[in-house]
């Protein structure tokens, strides 16, 4: 590990602040992932921000009768929230999908949506990755690529987002609150946050350099039937090859998130109004304009095979 230096933060100001002025600087919390980077050099950050102390820990009910989830939320704390389990069940079963419980314990809500990416060839420094080191090239292209994206995917990366968490804030159309180096808040819709990787994946959000994850909003409450699902290789601490958020109402509308396909969580809401005629009608809409490899193919049946489960059991469910 490369050595830092280390500030701990007292306002969420002062940290943005303190990110933009100081070259190289990260922010870190639970440090999951941040951490597992720095032991392999992947990410070399000169300077660590601590913002575990800015109290941006706790979940409130908005005026709108929404939720506002702090950055520092804990995985595990918001799965067991009595609101989010009440109001937001695709939000609590999609938390406790992801990871074991000792991570859940550490990983924040920021930090979640901030994950990088899962693929080998990101992890290992002897494989060019231009996420990694851009304009290296991509080594998942023509290498074993059976967890990688098929949609929004570019000639630069085919990698996927990791995160359950972020697929269900997709599908509830969250919102992430952020505060900027200069002291000015903003908001930026979830559909936003995340960028495809065209030929610049190494950048990752729209976040501007500095700008620090305060919250995440969502809406209020909009009721349905809520289920995710979650396709991988073994039962438990496995990330996703596909995963899918459904929020369906009694009149059969809804609204349907993917992971394990793309660069970012996957919704396409011109598809959810085939919701109706069924799980193939969907999924040909949400992976319009595929690009599969050798490897991963098989993602497309499974697509619309899980989607197909998710609403048989929606289906079985009382409304």
């Amino acid at each position: 590990m490369k050595t830092f230096t280390y500030e701990r933060a007292k306002t969420p100001a002062e940290a943005a602040a303190a990110a933009a002025r100081i070259k190289g600087a990260r922010f870190i919390a639970g440090g999951t992932n941040l951490l597992d980077l720095m032991k392999l050099e992947i990410e070399t950050p000169a300077h660590l921000i601590d913002v575990n102390g800015l109290a941006l820990d706790r979940i409130e009910v908005t005026k709108d009768g929404g939720l506002r989830i702090g950055a520092l939320v804990r995985n595990t704390d918001l799965a067991a929230h009595e609101g989010v389990r009440r109001d937001y069940p695709l939000l609590s079963r999609a938390l406790l999908a992801g990871a074991s419980g000792q991570l859940r314990n550490k990983a924040t809500t920021a930090g979640n949506l901030l994950q990088r990416t899962r693929c080998a060839y990101f992890y290992d420094t002897n494989f060019p990755c231009n996420k990694r080191n851009p304009g290296s090239g991509c080594s998942a292209l023509e290498g074993i690529n059976r967890q990688h994206g098929i949609v929004g995917v570019s000639d630069a990366c085919i990698a996927t987002h990791p995160s359950d968490m972020a697929v269900a804030m997709r599908a509830l159309d969250a919102t992430v609150e952020t505060v900027r180096p200069n002291g000015a808040a903003r908001q930026i819709p979830i559909a936003k946050f995340h960028r495809l990787p065209g030929d610049t994946p190494h950048i990752e959000t729209t976040l501007q350099p500095g700008e620090l994850i305060t919250a995440v909003s969502l809406p209020k409450p909009i009721g349905g039937t809520q289920l995710y699902y979650k396709v991988r290789d073994r039962a438990s601490y496995a990330f996703a090859l596909v995963s899918v958020a459904l929020v369906q109402q009694s009149d059969g509308s809804g609204r349907v998130a993917l992971g394990g396909v793309a660069h970012k969580p996957w919704r396409v809401e011109g598809a959810e109004s085939a919701l109706p005629r069924g799980a193939k009608a969907v999924a040909d809409g949400l992976l319009a304009g595929a690009k599969t490899t050798h490897d991963n193919a098989f993602k497309l049946k499974l697509v619309e095979s899980t989607l197909s489960a998710v609403l048989a059991h929606a289906k079985e469910l009382p409304k």
